[in-house]
């Protein structure tokens, strides 16, 4: 299929009900307002096409895009690919979960991460840390190098309450991350945690809530969830 073919069939999906929500989360025009479950389910008829994700993330419409996310080819994802696709992330759900699912999948997502933290683009930061935290939530601990991932707690709790906005959040999410995902390191995230105390964040015209990191952190402990890893980090 092409992507133009894939727009066709993603048009009569929309929901303008669908729509309004998602405009609220940050997505910008042009889109359709397709929920995800019927992305999900183009998503298992193509399983995975390098070429046609890089193809439906040109188009610049919000849903194509996200589709793009599910079907990439991450392992085939070059430098030059996840750089692109960052920096043409307008909408603050492909910065925060599309890009960072994809990137952590790929060969370059820790390198690129620690590039993308540092960037004076907030929408950038928020896919560094936000592709740290899935990265974690992905790699056996063994391949995570534990103590950068320590100091980068300490960086956090230094600077997370003078971040922009929707930094703040993706750097809190890494915080809930490590304690969740990376069991040496649970122990210092909820100190790290409770250091920062509750963030404060502008969640603009939505229901959503702040997490407190160590509340979060302490209902994985009770579920006896420590440390359980994911298969994928995209959703």
């Amino acid at each position: 299929m092409t992507a133009k073919e894939i727009l066709a069939e993603l048009k009569p999906l929309g929901s303008d009900s669908y729509k309004k929500v998602m405009l609220n989360h940050g997505v910008k025009e042009p889109f359709f307002g397709v929920k995800i479950s019927d992305l999900q389910k183009i998503q298992k008829r193509i399983k995975m096409d390098y070429r046609l994700a890089l193809d439906l993330y040109d188009t610049g419409n919000y849903d194509a895009m996200y589709l793009a996310g599910l079907i990439a080819d991450d392992a085939r994802m070059t430098k030059k690919d996840l750089q692109h696709w960052i920096a043409n992330a307008i909408h603050d759900p492909l910065a925060t979960s599309t890009v960072p699912g994809v990137a952590a999948g790929s060969p370059h997502g820790w390198e690129l991460a620690m590039e993308w933290i540092d960037s004076k683009n907030p929408l950038t930061r928020e896919a560094g840390w936000a592709t740290l935290r899935s990265l974690v939530s992905i790699k056996d601990d063994s391949e995570l190098d534990l103590a950068e991932l320590k100091r980068l707690l300490e960086q956090v709790r230094k600077t997370i309450h003078q971040a922009p906005n929707d930094v703040r959040s993706s750097m809190n999410s890494f915080v809930i991350a490590i304690g969740s995902y990376v069991q040496p390191l649970t122990d210092a995230a909820l100190q790290t945690g409770e250091k920062i105390g509750h963030v404060t964040i502008d969640m603009g015209n939505t229901s959503c809530q702040v997490p407190f990191a160590p509340d979060s952190i302490r209902k994985v402990q009770k579920r006896g969830a420590i440390g359980k890893k994911r298969k994928s980090a995209k959703c």
